[in-house]
């Protein structure tokens, strides 16, 4: 009777079941290094949420509410709902008032003057205008000027007349200011214009 041959070919099958087992305990360890690497992700992407929720921060701030105009403790001049835009502001260039011409050295013709009130300060341009009638100005009118806000007391004239001098003069004797003639003056009467504010200190 003729032996059974040995058994020799489950060596080979033996080796590559094993390595079968091999290539997928390495896929394994593939995977679960691509899980962890893919589970940290949105740790990483965290913080672009964040600056996307901080995007709006670079958006202008909502526009502010207007100051209130003037003390609250003063009272408001009863000028009307008039804007302040109603009128061309003034330069913004500021003369400084030119010293005391004193008026009786003949350098200027003291022209007639329009006092306007301009302040929360009841009566204060005929104060202003009895402080310039005792210093020898003909003043020939007292009124309120409702149509805008002149930010310091000022006097105004008609460039390229001889109104600057008498003007400069005027503002020297009372610290004011002295300006040529803004837009919404330019067709008034000749004649100095001193528009009077919360700032003018008289004699």
């Amino acid at each position: 009777m003729t032996a059974p041959a040995p058994s020799g070919g489950s060596s080979p099958l033996r080796i590559g079941g094993l390595a079968l087992i091999g290539v997928g305990v390495i896929a394994g360890l593939v995977g679960l290094g691509t899980l962890a690497t893919s589970g940290g992700a949105p740790g990483v992407a965290a913080p672009a949420a964040t600056s996307t929720a901080a995007a709006p921060a670079d958006q202008p701030p909502p526009a502010a509410a207007p100051a209130p105009t003037g003390d609250a403790a003063v009272p408001v001049p009863s000028f009307g709902p008039t804007p302040t835009n109603a009128i061309a502001a003034p330069p913004t260039t500021t003369s400084a008032p030119a010293p005391a011409a004193g008026g009786n050295d003949g350098s200027f013709t003291r022209a007639p003057v329009r006092v306007y009130n301009n302040s929360t300060i009841s009566g204060l341009a005929a104060r202003a205008a009895d402080d310039f009638r005792a210093a020898g100005w003909p003043v020939e009118q007292v009124a309120n000027y409702p149509q805008g806000i002149i930010p310091t007391t000022t006097v105004y004239y008609r460039p390229g007349t001889d109104e600057q001098a008498a003007a400069t003069a005027l503002g020297g004797q009372f610290g004011m200011r002295v300006e040529p003639r803004f837009e919404g003056l330019t067709e008034a009467s000749p004649g100095l214009i001193v528009i009077v504010t919360n700032n003018f200190q008289g004699r």
